[in-house]
């Protein structure tokens, strides 16, 4: 399959439009609060960033916050967006807000898909997970109406220590939910997110396994997020199986295939409620705003961007893995635990084959 140049053109650009939610979720990396920010982009603004999007080369261009809903011109940027030619989703708060008649308008609109967060197969668990009673069934009430007229859903779930043994109990629930895909986040302690939620790097092996056996039976896409290391457990589950007996859909996933290699920086590019351009929403180190820098020029050529694809200064086993041009780590996890968006995965139990015995054979004899 051949693959976008991610060093020209990012294949996701993401907009954070106000940091304004009405939940207070545990893991929340912006800190959402109820109130928008003054110094959030204005509706003209927001415009103008579509604009510079759309000389990124068509990715897919994600509304999220907070909750896009906390903004009054919402139903104004969306439809912007799509005469422009772009493919929108969005990424809601699951609140009151979200009744049938505004996700009939967002259809109607020309939104691409709805992304919901559940991060729990029960009411008792999500709700305390999102800190608001109520969350879980507005959020199912969300999808029931997104199915009922014809817009598709993703399912975003962040895994972490109050999750991890409920994610069996969500695939079956979610089996039921004709959703288009599961995109399986795991969490980075920053923001309201907590290093101590974080769950093991044997509990990412057994979930990523997990992933590629539900995936290889569910009738949805599944892929994650700060956790690139899957792909690795894919090509690895495809290598194991002889090559004319490889199951079809595992040749076409989508993590390994068209979206390879995607990471913080490289094929991803973020912008935050103020117009701060990040490699990712997970990882806040700024490269520029796009109130005064230019952001096609600022994905291609700041420094930040240009060394998070630079596989070659991935510290430690990273930079020595067989797999790093499909995976690299989760760069925001990197710094979220080291202060170095280059040093190794943190959670990553996969010792590289020959490139890291060889470095520290070199260790060693220094």
């Amino acid at each position: 399959m051949r693959r976008p140049n991610f060093d020209e053109n990012p294949y996701i650009a993401i907009w954070e439009t106000t940091r304004a939610c009405d939940l207070a979720c545990l893991h929340c990396r912006a800190e959402a609060n109820r109130w928008r920010h003054p110094l959030e982009l204005t509706t003209q603004e927001g415009k103008q960033l579509i604009d510079q999007v759309c000389q990124c080369g068509n990715p897919l261009f994600v509304l999220t916050g907070g909750d896009p809903m906390k903004r009054p011109d919402l139903f104004e940027l969306i439809p912007y967006a799509v005469e422009k030619g772009l493919r929108v989703a969005m990424t809601p708060s699951g609140t009151p807000l979200m009744t049938r008649e505004v996700v009939f308008r967002l259809k109607e609109a020309g939104l691409s898909r709805l992304a919901v967060s559940l991060d729990a197969s029960t009411r008792e668990f999500h709700d305390r997970f999102r800190q608001v009673a109520g969350s879980y069934d507005w959020t199912m009430n969300c999808i029931d109406f997104a199915r009922e007229l014809g817009l598709p859903v993703q399912i975003n779930t962040t895994v972490s220590r109050h999750n991890l043994d409920d994610l069996q109990a969500m695939a079956d629930l979610l089996l039921t939910k004709d959703i288009a895909l599961w995109s399986v986040f795991f969490l980075v302690p920053t923001g309201r997110g907590r290093a101590e939620d974080e769950v093991s790097a044997g509990d990412y092996e057994r979930v990523f396994h997990f992933l590629v056996d539900l995936y290889l039976k569910a009738p949805f896409d599944i892929k994650t997020t700060a956790a690139p290391h899957y792909r690795r457990v894919l090509l690895q589950r495809l290598r194991s199986i002889p090559a004319g007996e490889r199951p079809q859909k595992l040749l076409q996933a989508g993590p390994i295939g068209r979206a390879a290699g995607v990471n913080e920086g490289r094929g991803f590019l973020f912008v935050s409620h103020t117009g701060e351009i990040y490699p990712s929403g997970f990882l806040p180190v700024s490269a520029g705003n796009v109130r005064k820098d230019a952001l096609i020029d600022t994905y291609r050529n700041s420094p930040l961007f240009r060394d998070l694809r630079d596989s070659s200064k991935l510290g430690g086993k990273c930079g020595v893995c067989e797999f790093k041009e499909i995976c690299s780590g989760s760069r925001a996890r990197a710094y979220a635990l080291t202060g170095d968006y280059l040093a190794e995965e943190p959670l990553c139990s996969y010792v590289p084959s020959r490139g890291w015995a060889v470095q520290q054979e070199v260790s060693v004899r220094e």
